[in-house]
């Protein structure tokens, strides 16, 4: 089924009623996935999640995103070898993103980094007044 303003089909989910109910989804219906390093408190990456993605990384041990490029869902790891092992997933205050605490195995990002922002730092310290 597709609904008005969405670019792609709602999946069915047996993401539990009452955190569905508790998501505030973009209009594709996805809700932004922050990861982070459980231990050390590092921000590895973001990723997107709809209904079945979020209830796959809750049941499973293993983070599953939503591929806005290639719709279609993506367990982290299974080609890269890079797992991310699920210890704790939070829901923000609102309902439109997910803190998701990981075991990252090797490269977090698409590119071989340990992080998707080790690369291009835009400010770094204080700034001057």
């Amino acid at each position: 089924m597709s609904l008005p303003g969405r670019s792609r089909a709602v999946r069915p989910s047996e993401l539990d009623p009452t955190i569905a109910g508790r998501l505030k989804r973009d209009p594709d219906g996805l809700v932004a996935a922050v990861v982070q390093q459980h231990d050390t408190g590092e921000v590895l990456m973001v990723g997107w999640l709809d209904d079945e993605a979020l209830h796959r990384t809750l049941t499973s041990g293993r983070a599953t995103y939503w591929s806005r490029s290639r719709q279609e869902y993506w367990r982290k790891g299974d080609t890269s070898g890079h797992v991310q092992h699920v210890l704790e997933v939070r829901l923000d205050c609102d309902g439109d993103a997910v803190l998701i605490k990981v075991d990252q195995v090797g490269a977090a990002c698409h590119t071989g980094e340990r992080a998707c922002f080790d690369a291009d730092v835009l400010l770094a310290g204080p700034r001057g007044g």
